[in-house]
């Protein structure tokens, strides 16, 4: 399994408010998804002039009552890293589903001290 993206991501019920500040911040939109998997999810992809990149999620319901901090992790081998994670200890948020569309997949996975990894992988 190879790693071949990893940055932070934000999900929030509100991402218009999050992407104006960012933008203030000196972020530009790059990519804008909705209507992603059964959670019907907006993904919004930020980029600043130093290449970091921030990704910002609206779910249809949130995994808490609050946003979470999340690091977005797109990998080549989904069904390998999601078995290395839940041999860790993580769990998926949502069961045994993940968000998937025609290009990619994704499930929300929580450690068991609490921290979430989003991962992710493109289907070419």
């Amino acid at each position: 399994m190879k790693i071949t993206t990893f940055n932070p991501q934000i999900i929030t019920k509100d991402a218009e408010a999050l992407v104006k500040l960012f933008e203030q911040l000196g972020f530009e939109k790059r990519h804008q998804q909705e209507g992603i998997g059964e959670f019907d999810v907006k993904g919004i992809r930020l980029k600043d002039a130093n290449g970091f990149n921030l990704d910002i999620s609206q779910p249809d319901t949130l995994p808490t009552g609050h946003d979470l901090m999340a690091v977005r992790m797109n990998v080549d081998d989904f069904d390998e890293a999601y078995q290395l994670l839940v041999k860790n200890g993580f769990r998926n948020y949502y069961g045994d589903s993940t968000a998937s569309t025609r290009t990619g997949k994704s499930a929300i996975m929580i450690s068991p001290t609490g921290f979430v990894i989003n991962l992710v992988q493109h289907i070419k």
